[in-house]
């Protein structure tokens, strides 16, 4: 890399840097009176942890569907099908 480079990647970073200055802390010193018992909040808090699932959501795979139709006899009647015409087969319609 030319020293032009450098000097125009070290400008822009500088530029860049600027906007990302953080401020102050705000400090909240309002009391804060809570309306139920510390008792309620940790009876609360074991009912939800003791019916949560940790199963991710989505997780859980169908049951193979059970048919009563043997594959060849299905393979069959779709063949002919696309012999009379009745659906299109490949990429292009029925002609």
């Amino acid at each position: 890399m030319n020293s032009k480079a450098i000097l125009a990647i070290a400008a822009f970073a500088a530029i860049a840097s600027t906007g990302a200055r953080a401020d102050d802390i705000t400090v909240d010193n309002t009391q804060f009176q809570s309306s139920r018992t510390r008792a309620e909040v940790v009876a609360e808090a074991s009912k939800v942890a003791a019916t949560r699932s940790t199963e991710p959501a989505g997780s859980r795979v169908a049951a193979p569907v059970k048919s009563s139709v043997d594959t060849k006899v299905l393979r069959a009647q779709a063949a002919e099908a696309v012999r009379l015409g009745k659906i299109s087969a490949g990429e292009a319609g029925p002609v």
